[in-house]
């Protein structure tokens, strides 16, 4: 089978994205599959071209197996709602004008969060008569609505109908969460099209190690109890909760001994940076991101990790894919995200859950995790029994197995239709 898939991040990029559409990608290589991606020069969270690229119109380039097709797009920093909505219109078209040169795909998957990437497969569906995908990430648009990004307004209600519209058409909706699928049913499309695959991790390259001696002498953190953030620092995650955390730790003798550290890029970042500076705050690290390869090494430095968005009732039905990286590496988790992935820190008991944006009981989950170190080696030796459940490599086989069937079903419809027009 010949896989076209349609995304807008992918490496070297290293966000949720990125990483599920390669892993899975490579796994389908790795089976026997041919798999073709179009994609954009790897900008993401900084808007900044990576080096050794170009914002050419078409460029080339194989990895791991996979045919890899980059394109032109608008690039904008992920700041302005009106530059970020070019920057995806200008993707959907120029991934629509390339797909006619790829020779006979079986299917075309596109990926959210933002759905003109979805809207791009659907028109290479039609046009190529094979079946079309919606990978959901992300209840976009709603998810602009969550974070204040852009007011109600008509656009807003254009933007919702389109992506009923594009979930209606879909031959196969693959879900990362459950949430998700309750959404959609709630809002009146037909689940049977629904298959839920939620993120998962690389288990052969996030497991339990020791701390990076050399990382942690260059970084001052000899000593320290470590509580770190990696991933986007946008406008969704409410980092703010973290620093004023950090104010009340260094407020206390005991809170001297924790380090707060924060690894990643995106549109809160230089804020974030300034309020620490502003706050006083001697207890905070920013690091900004690292390539993919290094990522790991960050891990290993932290005690505790902490996943944490605004208090939304969206966000109730999210599941941060860095949760599993964190189970792999038997790192405590301390969680501050409702709904579906509470229950799953609970269920699989590899961290403690605080209320979101509140700083105070953040602090007390935190000293909890400092002083009782039989609650800590529990958590961490039970992190990686429980990331089995979620191995990268069974979930990309698990979707293979859905695309193949979804295939299947397509052809079968279509051989009736055209049997049926040839009879007429």
């Amino acid at each position: 089978m010949h896989i076209l898939f349609l995304t807008d991040n992918f490496p070297p990029e290293v966000n949720a994205p990125a990483s599920r559409t390669f892993e899975h990608c490579r796994a389908w290589v790795e089976a026997g599959h041919q798999v073709t991606v179009i994609t954009c020069v790897p900008n993401f969270p900084k808007g900044v071209i990576f080096e050794g690229y170009r914002n050419r119109p078409w460029q080339r380039e194989r990895m791991a197996g996979i045919e890899v097709i980059r394109v032109w797009s608008y690039i904008a920093a992920n700041k302005g709602f009106a530059r970020r909505i070019f920057d995806y219109l200008s993707y959907m078209v120029t991934a629509t004008a390339a797909a006619p040169f790829v020779r006979e795909p079986d299917i075309v998957i596109g990926t959210s969060p933002q759905f003109f990437t979805a809207c791009a497969a659907w028109i290479v569906g039609r046009f190529k008569r094979i079946p079309y995908v919606f990978e959901l990430r992300d209840l976009w648009p709603e998810s602009i609505r969550a974070v204040g990004a852009m007011k109600e307004s008509k656009a807003l209600d254009l933007l919702e109908r389109l992506e009923l519209f594009l979930y209606r058409q879909a031959d196969l909706i693959v879900s990362v969460t459950w949430s998700f699928e309750d959404d959609l049913a709630r809002r009146g499309v037909d689940t049977r099209s629904v298959r839920v695959i939620t993120n998962g991790v690389d288990a052969d390259r996030f497991r339990p190690q020791p701390k990076d001696e050399d990382l942690v002498d260059a970084l001052g953190l000899t000593g320290k109890f470590v509580a770190g953030y990696i991933g986007t620092h946008g406008m969704a995650h409410g980092l703010e909760t973290v620093l004023e955390t950090a104010a009340l730790m260094q407020k206390t003798p005991e809170g001297r001994q924790f380090r707060f550290m924060f690894l990643g890029d995106g549109a809160r970042k230089a804020e974030l940076v300034a309020k620490s500076r502003e706050m006083g705050l001697d207890n905070t690290l920013f690091i900004d991101s690292v390539p993919k390869e290094e990522v790991v090494r960050y891990w290993s430095l932290l005690d505790v990790s902490i996943i944490h968005l605004k208090k939304s009732d969206l966000f109730k039905s999210v599941i941060p894919s860095k949760l599993f990286e964190c189970m792999a590496m038997g790192i405590p988790v301390a969680h501050g995200v409702e709904g579906e992935s509470a229950r799953i820190v609970e269920a699989e008991k590899v961290g403690l859950c605080f209320e979101p944006e509140n700083p105070t009981a953040l602090k007390d989950l935190l000293f909890s995790l400092h002083t009782d170190g039989a609650l800590m080696r529990r958590l961490q030796e039970r992190g990686p029994e429980a990331a089995r459940h979620y191995d990268r490599s069974s979930l990309a086989q698990k979707m293979l197995r859905e695309l193949e069937v979804a295939a299947r079903e397509f052809r079968g419809k279509k051989t009736v239709k055209e049997k049926g027009t040839s009879n007429g």
